[in-house]
């Protein structure tokens, strides 16, 4: 039995004990103004109604990375992950940290304030293409549905492989035949 869910925190945004786990890598959706205490809200596809608000030092890396203009993060990946060593005043609380992005060339470097006229790099790293998704038709799903054209039941053959799972560019080009 996975606890995941189990342990998550109930809030209106990302926090790092969602990270507890591991790092996670989302793509931005957009990038909203939020309030005084914590003006940007990150819109994740991953995480519906959950922003990630990202601290100033992270937001630093975002323009360093991405330039200023936040509307042209959309469709762009993060990998966050939970540094347990964040403190808030003297407390360690832990906080959210960037460790890949995409749309980076190489490895980027920036020196972060840490404390009070002490500052330190910090380093992203570039984040790879998603692998494409297989868009292959097998040729078992082919014949299938050329017999069940042939034999008037394509919706039936088209009801099967929704209920086995079936990927979306199957069920896709299996309701676009057409008899001949």
């Amino acid at each position: 039995m996975d606890l995941t869910e189990s342990i998550a925190p109930r809030s209106d945004q990302l926090n790092s004990d969602d990270l507890i786990t591991g790092p996670v890598t989302v793509t931005i959706t957009e990038v909203k103004a939020g309030n005084p205490e914590q003006p940007v809200e990150v819109h994740l596809q991953e995480f519906p109604g959950r922003p990630y608000k990202p601290s100033k030092s992270m937001r630093r890396v975002l323009v360093q990375a991405w330039g200023a203009e936040a509307s042209a993060y959309a469709g762009r990946r993060l990998t966050l992950f939970r540094n347990p060593e964040i403190t808030f005043g003297r407390d360690k609380v832990g906080g959210i940290e960037i460790s890949h992005m995409s749309d980076l060339p190489k490895r980027l470097t920036v020196s972060l304030m840490v404390t009070r006229g002490k500052r330190k790099p910090f380093s992203v790293d570039p984040l790879p293409d998603p692998p494409k998704p297989d868009t292959t038709i097998p040729d078992e799903v082919k014949a299938n549905t050329e017999k069940a054209l042939k034999d008037g039941a394509l919706a039936d053959y088209l009801a099967w492989l929704t209920e086995q799972g079936a990927p979306a560019h199957i069920l896709n080009w299996v309701s676009e035949r057409k008899p001949a």
